[in-house]
């Protein structure tokens, strides 16, 4: 197995405590680190090795170090063993005496208590509501004459018709207080999180479907990626790379591409929609505002919009990113295995870099929560598409064409780049260069503008665009076959240094425009059964837990994978099994996170922020 791959010599930590609890002495394990070098045919390079040692207690780690130095000495230039270091299982580290630990269990127990009283105020009221609907059955019956056969539903009630309830009815209207209170209930939470019912007769479904299976593919590629990182038979990686289906795994930087154009798509979507109604409400024409009058407008609108957003994802983003912070902290103290991942040093020195999402523009040495990169540039390309989408109302060929040269920029960059570095993509590398080619904003804002462009189509369109045969099955026809081969297209291909940077720099784009011609035929009728896939009303919860379920998912794979006692034995069935797992268990986690975290942020912002927006609108 040395020359299978593997670098896990761990022996039982478990059965090492055993010898403690009923033997004659206490024992301790402690993780040796060190490096091997054979002769090049059996090791071509060297080799880090974990081996797990059993030892009395009385034996420190300077103990064994000595020992073990004695012995690598021995070892010439040609045939090396060289020592990394020594480290006792578990260290001196305390989850219980973290302070940020003790913080993040007072957030978890006020928001639980929130949700409790929420939740039973709720209740409360639901019965209530019953019986109000009785007694006015029962004044009907009498012939007492209501006021009006309305429903008690606040949402569905004008402002007349609730102060006309409220003055006539003993079901009162609620108050701010009330509502805020509500905010926290797991029952309406719990129902607008899973309901499955029709959709508007204007929402883009389809997105629900694009949105949860690009989710599900990210979760595939970070299964792969937590079982190479502690496989004992790492030569099968090897022989898997050599399989036609593992580009699957390796060019899914796509998935991520998915994300930023449906982003792209909502944003210019939902904000020509709701120009369109504002304009629609107005009973007079539209008078131009002096410019200067118009700017402060916009301004404040972006203002809005943004800090709108900051709330929004912010609580829990910060909630993952303080579990992520203690998890990695306690599996450095406590895993047999020694993860790459800094978060535990990371998340406490350069937090407010998440916090304020631009994480993205340091190097990945520096990051905490290294997926989180995606929100960093999903962050500022909505900064820049609200900016432009704002412009637009007032000089929409000028936000165009920044549109473009944005566009044109990041392609040039990105092949520029590119070019420079001699990258050459390969499946065995995929991420060879993340800080120059994968998660920079301007190598990914291709796709975000592709779904701009396709929500102001979506709206100008209205979902009903006509065309033919032949332009439906030619338009299929390359948009999947730009899909297909921009991730299958790479094994054999041999793009060399130019073929690279042309497929590096145009990739994410076409990536982008493929996508929008699937929500343009889906929208507009054509879809057939990729839209009827698309749009399952299933897929709804899903969808909405997308968000919080891309947060956590790899927080459960390291705590699963790291906590282990040995090491797996690469087998394509055995990661899909994991796969499976990890997927159902991001979700229900997510769904635990966004009842307590996400969904009360957004129910208060529509209590506090929205009447202001709209009022903001108005004016």
């Amino acid at each position: 197995m040395f020359f299978f791959g593997n670098d896990f010599w761990l022996g039982s930590k478990v059965l090492c405590s055993e010898i403690t609890a009923s033997g004659p002495m206490a024992a301790a394990f402690h993780l040796v680190r060190f490096t091997v070098k054979l002769d090049p045919a059996f090791t071509p390079y060297d080799r880090d090795m974990s081996l797990g040692v059993c030892l009395p207690a009385a034996c420190s780690a300077a103990d064994i170090q000595s020992l073990l130095e004695t012995t690598t000495a021995r070892t010439d230039s040609k045939h090396r063993m060289s020592l990394l270091r020594v480290r006792a299982i578990p260290g001196p580290y305390s989850l219980a005496s973290d302070p940020k630990f003790h913080i993040m269990g007072s957030v978890v127990i006020l928001v639980a208590l929130m949700m409790i009283i929420g939740t039973i105020y709720e209740a409360v009221l639901e019965r209530r509501q019953k019986l109000c609907r009785l007694r006015r059955s029962n004044n009907n019956e009498s012939g007492v004459k209501p006021a009006d056969k309305i429903s008690f539903d606040k949402d569905d009630l004008t402002e007349s018709e609730t102060d006309l309830v409220n003055s006539v009815d003993p079901c009162r209207g609620l108050g701010l207080v009330s509502e805020v209170v509500l905010s926290f209930s797991i029952l309406s939470n719990g129902r607008k999180i899973l309901d499955c019912g029709p959709a508007g007769k204007d929402s883009l479904t389809c997105v629900h479907g694009l949105r949860f299976l690009s989710l599900a593919w990210v979760i595939m590629v970070h299964t792969y990626l937590q079982i190479f990182a502690i496989a004992e038979n790492k030569k099968m990686r090897t022989l898997t790379e050599e399989n036609f289906m593992f580009q699957t795994v390796a060019n899914a930087t796509f998935s991520v591409d998915s994300f930023f154009f449906i982003s792209g798509l909502l944003v210019a979507y939902l904000y020509f929609k709701s120009q369109n109604k504002g304009e629609q409400s107005l009973r007079t024409p539209r008078t131009p505002k002096p410019l200067a009058v118009e700017a402060k407008s916009m301004t404040m609108k972006f203002l809005t919009l943004l800090g709108y957003r900051f709330i929004r994802l912010t609580p829990a983003y910060l909630f993952v990113l303080g579990c992520a912070e203690l998890a990695m902290k306690w599996l450095k103290n406590n895993s047999v295995f020694e993860p790459i991942s800094l978060d535990n040093v990371n998340c406490a020195k350069y937090w407010w870099r998440n916090a304020l999402y631009i994480n993205s523009l340091y190097p990945r040495s520096e990051m905490c929560m290294l997926w989180s990169w995606y929100l960093a540039n999903d962050t500022q390309f909505y900064a820049i598409g609200v900016l432009l989408l704002l412009i637009s109302s007032r000089f929409f060929r000028v936000a165009v064409s920044s549109l473009f040269m944005l566009l044109i920029s990041s392609t040039i960059t990105t092949a520029l780049i590119s070019y420079s570095i001699k990258h050459v993509v390969s499946v065995q590398e995929p991420f060879k260069f993340f800080d120059e080619l994968y998660d920079k904003p301007w190598m990914r804002l291709g796709p975000y503008i592709a779904g701009i462009m396709a929500g102001w189509f979506v709206h100008r369109t209205k979902c009903s665009v006509k065309m033919s045969m032949l332009v439906n099955v030619s338009g299929w026809a390359v948009a999947l076959s730009t899909l297909m081969f921009l991730v299958y297209g790479v094994r054999d291909a041999n793009f060399g240094v130019t073929g690279t940077a042309m497929y590096i720099s145009l990739g994410h784009t076409a990536w982008g425009a493929a996508l929008a011609w699937i929500v343009i035929a889906c929208t507009s009728g054509y879809g057939g059964w990729i839209n009827s896939l698309l749009s399952c009303k299933l897929l709804q919860p899903l969808s909405r837990l997308a968000y919080c379920a891309y947060l956590v998912h790899p927080v459960i794979m390291v705590l699963t994978s790291f906590q282990m006692e040995g090491s797996l034995h690469i087998n394509n069935n055995l990661c899909m099994i994991l796969y499976f797992g990890n997927l159902v268990a991001s979700f229900l986690l997510s769904f635990v996170i966004s009842i307590a975290f996400e969904a009360p942020v957004v129910r208060l912002l529509k209590v506090c922020v929205t009447p202001m927006m709209e009022k903001q609108n108005s004016s």
